[in-house]
């Protein structure tokens, strides 16, 4: 057996390479984390074995001063993108082929090697993920249903609120298709994203980084990890970048820090401590969409005034601390406070106005030749405060085993939006934007039209049992009770109005692994969304508002096959599946009463999905993913000749396929397509945007500890729009380096 220097020296040897290769882009990124303290290098076993995730050799049991463990060598290739296992779907670290439900990883690293930051771009690629853009925040989609809002999380932990999120910190993002209420609560149906955050780690070295390309984008990162004792460990993640948009007058400025810090007693209780603040800075692009422009508009031209601003600021603290206080069971509390702000000033969108006087509407004009762009200030706050209580253990009844969680859940969230939209005096050329002159006077900032307090407060129970009813068969089963409150205060007029409700939310998967590369899983899943809980956080004060009866609620049935193949170097996934939401609220006049809702009927989505990723052969690695699906409205009261037409911003295909060469260990090319079918911008089904295809390829030399990479988006300069109101980046360069020490 080794001592303990050269355990340490050997797991340094593994890390560094692990890392420096996973560094791309100079963003501060840290190796995969290992587990413990340690690793023995002598103990990497040398046979080839399915990728779980788990150690799969025997590790020398002989005492030492720290605990060792051993390490699949295949699992820690940094070319292979598949992740060693999902806590997502289940809220503890799993195979995913135990998990009955479609879930995606994506790692950050290798987006950021093409210097995509934006969250909404990273899982365009996705099956069944589409993305609009919305320079407030995200505008994403999952399996036809909206997620923009309540459906995203940070560490387990929900993001709520209306702002950009950046990536600068985030490692890992997950993405669990369907119905998630059982452990999330609240949601849309579609599914949920899980942003997974470098911290404090035992294992994790060191990195600067720096990187520079197109459109004056320049960059630099620094993520330092030490390790105090066997007992404590920080990290210092922090990244600044500051770039122009490729449409004239765009910018942005962005600053991450986040200081983390772990403590592990060796005897089963450990914390981590994080604090994350992010900074986002922008003139926002918000032109008008492309039905809206004359053709032969520029998609370069920028239709921003000077003093347009978005900035955003995210102060985020989380206290993870568990206890394991027998070998089978454990307690875990997770403490958070999210604190989100937005303020901006803007002129945007817009209707062009032709020479007969129409718009594109058809509708009569009065500015031939200009667009009339839309104004508007607005300052919002979001403050949400987190506390999750879990155990988790590990029981046996007559024969068969359980892997029980129960947990508790209570959050309470403030949401205070102070908004003015008046009148526009911008009526500008689209062939000749403002630039860097604007003959418009920016109306000053007087009193809002709208300002609101929003408060919400929940608290939930729930229970998780994953059942081995024999080595080739798991059933999972949960069940989930919310108790809610909102209340919502009108202070330009001094209105209330509260609404309250509870509900149950179910969950059951069947596992079947006839073959242990292999599983055959089908599911069931509910979840919900209040009225005051969809969308963003609110209740309507008017006395006419009308309120739901029973929350929007989202039932899906799913079956699919998980497979790993050749040795376990290659992981698919195929899955079928049909989600419905019912009891669907709609706005029927949401640009002059925002806050009204009325009950339209019910949405269905259908559709299929497949991913292939992991190493095909000996240099040449995969990673893909293909998805189709028909989202419709299932019925409309309203409006009854809309039962068929298509969902807006949904189309019937989008994926990815990425193949990396890797022909020398100090050297890898990469090239691959993201594709886009053509999608519905609107429900009535009168306009649709085309699809596209965009290929990147990048080329990277990383004798350690250098990494260079070289990367270029939209290779062939493809012409397309993103959304209805953002054109596709043109062709752009990125240059990253990186040193781990």
């Amino acid at each position: 057996m080794q001592n303990l220097s050269s355990q340490r020296r050997a797991a340094r040897r593994i890390g560094l390479g692990v890392a420096g290769m996973v560094a791309v882009a100079g963003a501060a990124v840290g190796s995969t984390a290992m587990a413990q303290t340690d690793v023995s290098h002598t103990d990497v076993a040398q046979t080839k074995l399915p990728h779980t995730g788990a150690a799969q050799s025997t590790p020398d049991r002989r005492p030492q001063t720290l605990s060792t463990i051993t390490v699949n060598a295949d699992a820690l290739d940094p070319d292979d993108a598949r992740p060693a296992s999902v806590s997502t779907a289940t809220r503890t670290a799993l195979d995913v082929k135990d998990v009955p439900q479609s879930i995606d990883s994506l790692e950050v690293s290798k987006f950021k090697a093409y210097g995509i930051n934006d969250l909404s771009i990273m899982l365009q690629g996705v099956p069944g993920v589409e993305s609009f853009y919305d320079t407030r925040g995200e505008g994403i989609m999952i399996r036809g249903f909206e997620a923009s809002y309540g459906d995203f999380y940070r560490d387990g932990i929900r993001e709520s609120g209306q702002v950009r999120r950046s990536t600068a910190n985030v490692e890992r993002v997950e993405v669990l298709k369907g119905p998630a209420a059982v452990l999330y609560g609240r949601g849309a149906g579609g599914g949920i994203i899980n942003l997974i955050s470098r911290q404090a780690s035992f294992d994790a070295v060191s990195s600067v980084g720096l990187r520079a390309g197109s459109w004056e984008n320049r960059g630099a990162s620094v993520d330092v990890n030490r390790v105090l004792s066997p007992h404590w460990a920080v990290r210092l993640s922090a990244d600044r970048e500051q770039a122009h948009g490729f449409r004239e007058g765009i910018r942005n400025r962005n600053t991450m820090v986040s200081p983390s810090v772990v403590f592990d007693n060796q005897r089963g209780l450990r914390w981590v401590g994080q604090y994350t603040r992010d900074d986002v800075w922008r003139v926002p692009d918000r032109g008008p969409s492309y039905d809206n422009l004359p053709a032969g508009v520029s998609r370069r031209n920028g239709f921003a005034h000077p003093g347009d601003y978005i900035e955003d600021s995210l102060r985020m603290f989380r206290s993870d601390l568990s206890w394991q206080f027998h070998p089978d069971w454990s307690l875990r509390w997770v403490a958070s406070h999210r604190q989100a702000d937005q303020d901006f000033d803007h002129y945007f969108a817009g209707t062009y106005c032709d020479g007969s006087r129409l718009t594109s509407a058809g509708q009569s004009c009065t500015w031939p030749g200009r667009v009339r762009q839309n104004y508007a200030w607005q300052q919002t706050r979001n403050v949400t405060q987190t506390h999750i209580l879990d155990l988790t253990g590990k029981a046996v009844t007559g024969g068969i085993s359980h892997d029980l969680l129960l947990g508790f859940e209570a959050t309470q969230e403030e949401r205070s939006p102070r908004l003015s939209s008046g009148a526009s005096n911008s009526f500008i050329d689209p062939f000749d934007p403002p630039g860097a002159a604007s003959w418009v006077t920016r109306p000053p900032q007087g009193a809002p039209t709208q300002h609101n307090q929003h408060e919400a407060k929940a608290r939930a129970v729930y229970v998780q049992d994953v059942i081995t009813i024999t080595p080739q068969w798991k059933l999972l089963t949960g069940m989930r009770f919310d108790s809610y409150r909102f209340h919502s205060t009108n202070r330009v007029n001094g209105a209330q109005r509260e609404h309250s409700g509870q509900t149950w939310s179910p969950r059951a998967g069947l596992v079947w692994r006839p073959l242990g590369a292999h599983s055959v899983y089908t599911s069931y899943s509910k979840s919900f969304a209040p009225y005051g809980g969809r969308g963003m956080l609110s209740v309507s004060t008017a006395p006419n508002a009308v309120f739901d009866a029973q929350p929007e609620y989202s039932r899906q049935y799913e079956a699919g096959v998980k497979s790993d193949w050749l040795d376990g170097r290659v992981s698919t996934q195929f899955a079928i599946y049909d989600l419905r939401r019912y009891n669907v609220r709609y706005q029927p006049d949401a640009t002059n009463d925002p806050y009204t809702f009325a009950v339209r009927g019910s949405d269905g989505s259908r559709g299929m999905e497949f991913s292939a990723s992991g190493r095909v052969a000996a240099d040449w690695y995969l990673r893909s993913g293909v998805g189709l699906q028909r989202s419709t409205v299932r019925e409309d009261r309203l409006t009854p000749a809309n039962a068929g037409r298509h969902l807006a911003n949904t189309g019937s295909v989008n994926g990815s396929l990425f193949a990396r060469y890797v022909p020398a260990p100090a050297w890898y090319v990469e090239a691959g397509t993201t594709f886009v079918g053509r999608q519905w911008v609107n429900l009535a089904n009168t306009s649709r945007m085309p699809g596209y295809v965009r290929v990147d390829a990048s080329i990277g030399w990383r004798p350690m500890p250098w990494t260079v990479t070289l990367a270029m988006t939209n290779l062939l300069d493809k012409r397309y729009w993103r959304s209805n109101s953002m054109p596709g980046a043109p062709r752009g360069v990125l240059l990253s380096a990186s040193y781990l020490f």
